[in-house]
């Protein structure tokens, strides 16, 4: 499609600027759309690999702390039973596992929804270009 100069636009029937105009929505919509869906496809792979990333980096540290754990045992082993010594170096940890529990739960509820922001935005800017474009044309 050409595109036409606004003095062209006059020569045009009723008819034929709605299907010209129409036409232009069209393929406005389905640009956006795809747009839309572009960032998303970004966006979940982006999430993938840092789930991946994350999943693994927790394994190994669970690992780590599984050492780290044993150590401490084997350190307060010189001062108290061993009983004692696990039994207090397990509740330590369960409770930091509860206290980050609870943060990383706020740090999820005030995550952002996966929502394809450039593309909203750049709809928004489109119905204000054409709200603008008419306001001008019937003055």
């Amino acid at each position: 499609m050409t595109e036409m100069r606004p003095g062209d636009l006059r020569e045009l029937s009723t008819g034929e600027l709605v299907a010209q105009m129409s036409a232009q929505v069209s393929r406005l919509v389905r640009d956006e759309l795809r747009l839309a869906q572009a960032e998303l496809r970004q966006k979940g792979k982006r999430a993938g690999i840092g789930a991946g990333l994350t999943g693994t980096a927790g394994v190994l540290a669970l690992l780590g702390l599984g050492g780290l754990e044993a150590a401490a045992i084997a350190a307060l082993a010189m001062v108290l039973p061993v009983w004692a010594c696990a039994l207090i170096v397990g509740a330590a940890l369960l409770l930091l596992a509860g206290v980050l529990g609870l943060v990383g739960s706020k740090q999820l509820k005030r995550g952002v929804p996966p929502i394809p922001e450039q593309a909203i935005a750049s709809v928004q800017r489109d119905a204000q270009a054409v709200k603008e474009g008419g306001r001008r044309e019937f003055r």
